[in-house]
Formats: structure tokens, C-alpha cells, sequence
């Protein structure tokens, strides 16, 4: 099957980036709207509508969720990619359909999209309020949870740039988790049925992105909503989007976010299963935290008249600035930097350090520096 083929056509086109709102979905969720697969099920701490998305007549049923965390959109982006083809009334959305009822929340947080913040309008981490249920987000995902009845469950995130996969020097685009469901990390049936797509997923996905799928740390706390519907003997699976290079907007990880759900579905339609792949998901290496957004080495610095040599680190921050999302970049290391790469990295072969200020770096300012008498550099490029 050629999964970037199918991509390519079924691309939901207007959504693009990585601020992406309730605005920027309800129209797409209007047009899917026919036999009422789409329902308002409830509102936001700020009263915006949570929408569900049901599909498909299958005996399988799988619930997902996306942007729990309002500032984690590349899931959603995959997710009304992936939903175009099943509404496309091809040959394997017509096959998905008639496998599989997918219940789609395609945006949990409204507020936090909006916002661009990681937690809802009342500053709660919805992936920390499972077992108290005290937001309004929270309180409707276990409705569905409970009225749905899933046999699979897909938590949809996204995780930052700072991650690679072990041993690799490679970024982790894309990392999975089959949560665990005690504290000891056991393996049950139920996780094993979870780690069991977990592997076919990153079978698939190695022919696209070797040695750049992570897998996720296990450790067990009952507040996430992973812990706890996998506790509840409902095999649940951890999506992390990640860094592809130069692929800040997320657009080519988002691909591969796609081809995950779609080969994760065949995985599932097929009559046999090979099960008990425990071996072949511990051979996925684990996420660690290994980058930087930028490393400048071999940096000369004028430290109180003595010239040293020196690496610093400069990370992009987020920030929503009116309705536009910026990429601003701050020094946030200066030191040997062992262990760590950088998504771009830049020799600097001695060249002498000077900001406007200070000639030397300064943990938390803004990137903007020269190397040398010709280098400029602004928001941690090189100006050209």
C-alpha cells in the first residue's frame, strides 16, 4: 500500500501549522456532518462546544482524542486527515468503515487551542485530572468513555523538540506508549493487545522514518487518562508527535501520524493476529531527552579579559503573540552540551561572541548575536 499516495489525497488542505482552533475545525466538522455522525456531546470551561465525530459501522470500536493539551495540534491535523478518508467513499475507507466505529473528540481543550497553553481555561492539566474529574473536559471524556464502550483507545499529543530516540542522534518524530496500568509496570492482556499495534505501527513507519520512532516512558501514575483506561482493561495507546528536521509547522509529522493510524487499523481488520511482539516493542528505543533547537560550538567568549572557548544551546519558544503563533529563540545552556546535539548546528571555529550588551551569552536572552565581525545572528539563523 502506498500510504504517502493516500496522504497526498486526502491532506485536509486548510489546516496547516501548528495554531490551530476550534475556528479552523467546525467548519470541517459541519461538512462531515451528515447521518448526525457529528454531535456537540458538551462545553468547555469557556462554554465552546466539544464535538464528537462517530464513524463507521464496524464491530470494533475505537475512541480517540486529540489536543486534551490545547497547544498539541499535529494529532488533530492527522486526525481530520485520516477522517477525510474515511468519508471518501474509497475502497479502504468503505473496508475501515464497515471494521471499525472510530468516536472521535477532535479537539478536548477549545480553550487551550485558543489560548495556545498546554491546560484548559482553569490552569488544569486535563492529562492530570483523570481520577479527580473536576473540569468540565475531563467529565466528558469518561461520558464517552462509558457510553462508547471502546475496545481500543488512542490518546493523541504532541511532545517537543527536545526528544531523540536512544542511541540514535535522530529525533523521535514519532513515539508510542502503551501505558502501564499498576504500579509495577506489568504486562497484562489487555496492555499487551495495546503494544501489540504499537509494533505493527512502527514496522510500518521504519520504512519512512528509521531509527525515529521513540517509545515513551512507562512510568505508572493513575491521574493520566492512559493509566487510567488501560486500569480499566481497556487497551490504550500514547501517540507523541514529534520533530521531523527543518518540520516546525508539523506538516511531514503529521504524515506520519497518518500512515501510524491507518497502518494501526489494517494491523487490527486483519483475521489473524500475531500477538505477544513484547520483545519487539522493547526493541523500540526509549525517548531521551537529546536536543537542542540549535547548538553553536567552538564559540570564543570574553570572560572578564580572558578569552575561553565555549558551546551554548538556544531553544524556540512558542509564543502567541495577537493570533499569530512566533518561534522566538532564547540561550538557554552554555557549557560542554555532552550528550546533546542540535537540530541545527553551527562551528563557529573561534569566532568571538558579542550582542548588542555583552560579550558573552546570557542564560534567557533573546538570540540575536554575532560570531566574529560577518556572522549575524537573528532568532538563532543565520542572517543572510
Amino acid at each position: 500500500m502506498d500510504f504517502e499516495l493516500l496522504y497526498s489525497q486526502f491532506k485536509e488542505q486548510s489546516l496547516h501549522g501548528r495554531y490551530i482552533t476550534l475556528s479552523d475545525i467546525e467548519p470541517l466538522l459541519h461538512k462531515l456532518d451528515v447521518k448526525g455522525r457529528v454531535k456537540i456531546i458538551g462545553q468547555s470551561v469557556l462554554e465552546k462546544p466539544i464535538y464528537q465525530v462517530e464513524i463507521g459501522t464496524g464491530k470494533t470500536r475505537i475512541l480517540l482524542w486529540s489536543q486534551m493539551h490545547g497547544n498539541e495540534s499535529t494529532t488533530t491535523k492527522a486526525l481530520f486527515d485520516f477522517l477525510n478518508l474515511l468519508n471518501s467513499d474509497s475502497e479502504i475507507g468503505n473496508d475501515l468503515l464497515n471494521n471499525f466505529t472510530f468516536c472521535c473528540l477532535p479537539m478536548l481543550n477549545p480553550d487551550g487551542a485558543l489560548l495556545y497553553t498546554r491546560e484548559n481555561a482553569n490552569k488544569v492539566d486535563l492529562n492530570r485530572d483523570s481520577q479527580a474529574l473536576l473540569q468540565p473536559e475531563s467529565k466528558l471524556l469518561r461520558a464517552v468513555f462509558e457510553r462508547f464502550k471502546p475496545h481500543y483507545c488512542y490518546n493523541l499529543h504532541d511532545q517537543r523538540t527536545i526528544f531523540g530516540t536512544e542511541n540514535t542522534n535522530k529525533p523521535a518524530t514519532v513515539s508510542f506508549l502503551a501505558p502501564s496500568y499498576n504500579e509495577e509496570r506489568e504486562v497484562n492482556e489487555v496492555r499487551m493487545k495495546a503494544i501489540d499495534v504499537i509494533v505493527a505501527m512502527n514496522e510500518t513507519l521504519q520504512h519512512y522514518i528509521p531509527n525515529q520512532v521513540g517509545r515513551f516512558d512507562d512510568s505508572f501514575n493513575i491521574n493520566c487518562i492512559g493509566d487510567t483506561f488501560q486500569s480499566l482493561n481497556v487497551p490504550t495507546i500514547l501517540f507523541e508527535a514529534g520533530h521531523f528536521p527543518k518540520d516546525y509547522d508539523r506538516e511531514e509529522t503529521r504524515k506520519y501520524v497518518f500512515i501510524a493510524l491507518l497502518s494501526g487499523s489494517q494491523f487490527l481488520s486483519r483475521s489473524t493476529i500475531v500477538s505477544n511482539r513484547m520483545t519487539d516493542y522493547l526493541n523500540i528505543p526509549q525517548n531521551k531527552v537529546s536536543f537542542y533547537d540549535f547548538v553553536y560550538k567552538n564559540v570564543k567568549i570574553n570572560y572578564d579579559n580572558t578569552e575561553i572557548i565555549t558551546n551554548f544551546a538556544v531553544q524556540y519558544k512558542e509564543e502567541l503573540i495577537g493570533n499569530q503563533l512566533c518561534f522566538n529563540a532564547y540561550i538557554v545552556e552554555i557549557g560542554d552540551l555532552k550528550g546533546y546535539s542540535g537540530h541545527y548546528e553551527y562551528d563557529a571555529q573561534q569566532a568571538l561572541y558579542q550582542d548588542e550588551n555583552d560579550s558573552i551569552p546570557k542564560l534567557n536572552k533573546k538570540a540575536d548575536f554575532y560570531l566574529g565581525k560577518n556572522i549575524k545572528i537573528v532568532n538563532g539563523l543565520i542572517k543572510t
